[in-house]
């Protein structure tokens, strides 16, 4: 009756890296922007491209860890339950029946 498979992880370990080298790329480029900035209007552009792109991956590299602090949360709660049923179905005082 008991289900003792984990839940399944909505995010891939690859999905994870990749959502991680984009936050650091594209933090990078805006640096790399701000560095060299002549104050033209290309530059300009750039840094508001980059900016965006810093903001889409920072949500999801967000949303990335958070899917995995819920999978931890949801398989701590299943053992956690689990043991409560053990300790509630031990009786300590029962005679071993050998």
């Amino acid at each position: 009756m008991s289900n003792t498979t984990p839940p399944a992880q909505s995010g891939s370990a690859a999905f994870f890296v990749q959502a991680a080298i984009s936050f650091a790329v594209s933090s990078i480029a805006v640096a790399a922007g701000v560095v060299y900035l002549p104050v033209s209007a290309w530059v300009r552009a750039f840094l508001a491209l980059g900016l965006l792109y810093v903001i889409t991956s920072t949500f999801t590299l967000a949303k990335c860890v958070r899917d995995r602090q819920e999978s931890a949360a949801v398989t701590n709660r299943v053992d956690q339950a689990r043991l409560d049923k053990l300790l509630a179905e031990h009786d300590p005082y029962a005679n071993p029946s050998l």
